[in-house]
């Protein structure tokens, strides 16, 4: 019984190595980057060594403390480390922009405050060489008509490129949940339409608020659709980036409620849609599923997702 049990056991570790030997082979000769958000405690250098031990090949990170308006100009040291260990990834460095930054709101001075900290991010970026900054489009606090809240983003946007030189601007879409705007590709073609140099503007789309607004992503066959309507509404040329999250929350809850890969009401096959869709070659797919324990797993599980035929 004792020899059968460690056969057995023998033989399930035999296979889960050559299961991770599949995924870390298709992940070296795929088109897909996938990656999660990191923390940059320590230095925002460290994010790219805490990015290869979970196996990713793109990464995420606040480019400051996202709870303080303040702000700390970069040091020569710190810039010129991060150069030194971004060499190789800079393209897949996506970037989030404050959580305390709202550029949809109609309140002249708050709004002033917020682009303001969008320029200095822009900015930052620009510093470090990273090539876009993702951000949430903000609240309509002030209940103005949705066409000028939209107005309100692409006016920080095109202040924020006045300011600096070729960082991509790139939207997120949103959940939905109150008064946020971004919920719908018609909002974020609004956005878009008001920025003068739309070669500096892109869209991150987001697995959890795409399902929270009400999009069905849960087949193939549905995801195809909704990225269907995206291109038709957008533009796939302004794709930049994925936020691949499955969701605690149904259907067009409107809420943010992030889940690990597989494990909510998106289900597995949305994700094996992305790692198997030309959409999504060459962009950075940042995991912010909630156990950050679980991200060489769940990058090990979405690289196993891609069919033979997508690494020819």
């Amino acid at each position: 019984m004792k020899e059968n049990k460690e056969k057995r056991s023998s033989e399930e570790n035999a296979a889960e190595r050559a299961e991770e030997e599949i995924a870390a082979e298709k992940a070296e000769i795929s088109k897909k980057f996938v990656g999660a958000h990191m923390s940059m405690e320590g230095g925002l250098d460290k994010v790219f060594g805490r990015m290869k031990m979970v196996g990713g090949k793109a990464v995420a990170l606040f480019l400051k403390n996202q709870r303080t308006f303040k702000t700390k100009d970069l040091t020569r040291e710190e810039i010129d480390s991060f150069a030194k260990e971004s060499q190789g990834y800079i393209q897949h460095v996506l970037p989030h922009a404050s959580y305390l930054m709202n550029l949809a709101q109609s309140d002249e001075a708050k709004w002033k405050r917020s682009t303001g900290i969008f320029v200095e991010e822009m900015r930052r970026c620009e510093v470090l060489g990273i090539p876009c900054l993702n951000f949430h489009p903000g609240s309509n606090v002030g209940d103005v008509p949705i066409e000028d809240a939209c107005r309100f983003v692409s006016e920080a946007i095109n202040i924020a490129h006045s300011r600096t030189k070729e960082v991509v601007a790139v939207i997120e879409n949103m959940a939905g949940q109150g008064k946020v705007i971004g919920k719908t590709f018609k909002e974020i073609k609004m956005i878009i339409n008001g920025v003068k140099d739309k070669t500096r503007v892109g869209v991150c789309l987001d697995t959890c608020h795409l399902f929270g607004a009400g999009y069905d992503i849960r087949t193939k066959e549905s995801f195809g659709r909704v990225m269907e309507e995206f291109e038709k509404e957008v533009g796939t040329e302004y794709l930049k980036g994925v936020h691949m999250n499955d969701s605690k929350m149904p259907l067009g809850s409107r809420k943010d409620r992030h889940e690990s890969i597989g494990k909510g009401l998106i289900g597995i096959e949305a994700f094996s849609y992305i790692m198997n869709s030309a959409y999504f070659n060459e962009i950075p797919l940042i995991l912010e599923t909630p156990d950050p324990s679980k991200y060489s797993e769940e990058i090990k599980l979405l690289y196993s997702l891609i069919s033979d035929e997508e690494c020819k």
